[in-house]
């Protein structure tokens, strides 16, 4: 199946592997760009040093495309940026939009800029300043979410812009990727769908988790913005003493991410410029990387948060990338099969002319 999107990164499938952080690692990325979709590293949570790792592991595994998630708005953001260019990355992804000279350096380096937007507006925006394709996430999605359902959004970014478009945000079969090429879409991206496969690096006592737990939930209470996450008791406690956690928490991820105070703070303001956000949400926002790696990778999912779209209510099933994506276009092309037979059937007599 050619598309916009495979003729833009030259994967063989209209399928993306969204870079979530502590789960799109080299293991997966590499699994899925082998199997013919587009792996994405989650580098967001990963030090510059992490991510050249990470990258060098997957170009060992595969000689497919691949791409980078990174935030923008990072200190590191030039020097991530560098190492993408020196690596020879296709695709650099954002969850954030990337300011305008970090598209510049990326395109005449060659490399496919693709950020993630929520809203019309934020797509017509960065396609203004000239990345290569959008990823349009509705609010089905996990993690950080909008309001705006897929079927809605979709369709409203497709009419306002003219690059290709992805949709996320409630896609784990092959009807689902007909129907977002029906709205106009060049492809999809999964994380959910992705994370609950055997390739993921998730450990199997949190997939069985999510293959058992129906229900999600969108709350600010994990870093002050809408996130959404796996329904679990401890999700419904971080309504208590959430100020108190999050102070520990910026501690904690101190330590993990090697960040002196005062890089801490520096971060803060930015994400409070860049995101609007009080002083208490950033406070909160030190939740975020700390509760993601309990969960998924220390496996505690009792004391960690487990971002989820709502499509783990439909999924039952550990796939590998290459079953997965071999089922979802083996599932596209029989829906494209039914629909063909029904726009060229016979039609029946109009009964109400009979006689």
């Amino acid at each position: 199946m050619r598309t916009a999107l495979t003729e833009l990164v030259g994967c063989r499938h209209p399928i993306v592997q969204t870079g979530m952080g502590y789960v799109a690692g080299a293991r997966l990325a590499a699994a899925t760009s082998q199997a013919g979709g587009l792996g994405v590293i989650g580098a967001a949570t990963m030090s510059v040093a992490e991510m050249t790792a990470a990258i060098r592991r997957v170009k060992e595994r595969t000689d497919a495309p691949f791409g980078v998630n990174i935030r923008s708005d990072a200190d590191d953001a030039g020097a991530r940026i560098e190492v993408l260019i020196r690596e020879g990355v296709r695709v650099a992804s954002f969850a954030m939009a990337p300011e305008r000279d970090l598209i510049a350096r990326l395109k005449d380096a060659g490399v496919v800029t693709i950020p993630s937007v929520g809203a019309r507006r934020h797509a017509e925006k960065v396609a203004g300043w000239g990345v290569d394709a959008v990823i349009v996430q509705g609010g089905e999605g996990g993690g950080h979410t909008g309001p705006v359902a897929t079927t809605l959004l979709l369709p409203q970014v497709v009419d306002a812009v003219d690059i290709p478009v992805i949709a996320a945000g409630g896609f784990f079969d092959g009807r689902g990727l007909v129907a977002a090429l029906a709205y106009g879409a060049c492809g999809i991206a999964m994380g959910t769908r992705f994370l609950l496969t055997s390739d993921s690096p998730v450990p199997d006592e949190v997939k069985k988790l999510y293959l058992a737990t129906r229900e999600t939930v969108v709350t600010t209470k994990v870093d002050g913005v809408p996130h959404r996450v796996l329904l679990t008791p401890f999700v419904a406690s971080l309504e208590r003493s959430r100020l108190i956690r999050a102070v520990m928490n910026g501690a904690r991820f101190k330590r993990l991410s090697g960040l002196s105070w005062a890089e801490m703070l520096r971060e803060g303001r930015r994400m409070r410029q860049a995101r609007d956000l009080t002083w208490a949400q950033v406070l909160q926002a030190a939740n975020t990387p700390v509760l993601l790696r309990a969960a998924m990778v220390e496996g505690r999912a009792d004391l960690g948060v487990m971002a989820s779209g709502q499509v783990v209510g439909v999924i039952d099933d550990l796939p590998s990338c290459r079953e997965l994506i071999d089922r979802i276009m083996a599932e596209a092309e029989n829906s494209l099969s039914h629909l063909t037979r029904a726009l060229t059937s016979p039609r029946l007599p109009d009964r109400a002319g009979d006689g």
